[in-house]
């Protein structure tokens, strides 16, 4: 995404994309995100979503399920994304969300301006959701979350300015606490698509 950097210029966010992929999907009855969903694993749609938002790269965070790095290899190298890929192991994994999300913004590099959360569980993101959240979040938003009919989804991105809180993560709740603090500093864009919603739990899900 880009920003005004003076008359006639501008300048480029420098934006990153973390999927959570750490959990054991005990509700699905284990490896959720390695398992056929549509004729693909499960995970490849919110990994395609990542590579598809304005981000220079996308740091898996694995845990539970071994099979889960290889499946992000996969589809980053038949896409030809294998250099934008970066794969991180949650060691405290089985704490929840808030150990993976850890992780995972310890991993960003020093000069980032901002992370799109990604949930590896999440398959149907609309393409059209990343770049309109990148533009509200250049407008001065600490961070950014799509909603569908009144009810706030994901992806959400953050700015920088919420690293350090993000790194402070507990629990099984990620980012909630976080953005329950932000009150109108969390800006949100109007979607008709509920692929910000939906979320695979269990088996048969359509």
């Amino acid at each position: 995404m880009t920003t005004e950097a003076g008359a006639g210029r501008r300048r480029e966010l420098r934006l990153e994309a973390i999927v959570l992929a750490g959990g054991a999907g005990v509700r699905f009855g284990g490896a959720k995100l390695t398992a056929p969903w549509r004729g693909r694993r499960l995970i490849e749609g919110a990994l395609a979503a990542a590579f598809a938002a304005p981000v220079r790269s996308v740091t898996v965070v694995t845990g539970a399920d071994p099979a889960v790095g290889p499946a992000a290899r996969a589809l980053a190298t038949g896409i030809g994304q294998t250099h934008r890929l970066k794969l991180v192991h949650a060691d405290d994994h089985a704490e929840g969300m808030g150990a993976t999300l850890r992780t995972g913004v310890a991993a960003l590099p020093s000069d980032a301006e901002g992370v799109f959360v990604f949930l590896g569980d999440m398959p149907l993101i609309p393409s059209d959701v990343p770049p309109r959240l990148a533009a509200t979040l250049a407008d001065g938003a600490q961070a950014v979350a799509p909603r569908f009919k009144g009810q706030r989804g994901h992806p959400v991105l953050f700015s920088a300015a919420l690293f350090p809180a993000l790194r402070a993560s507990t629990g099984d709740e990620g980012a909630r606490a976080v953005l329950q603090t932000l009150g109108k500093n969390l800006a949100t864009i109007d979607t008709t698509d509920p692929g910000v919603l939906f979320d695979v739990d269990r088996p048969g899900a359509v």
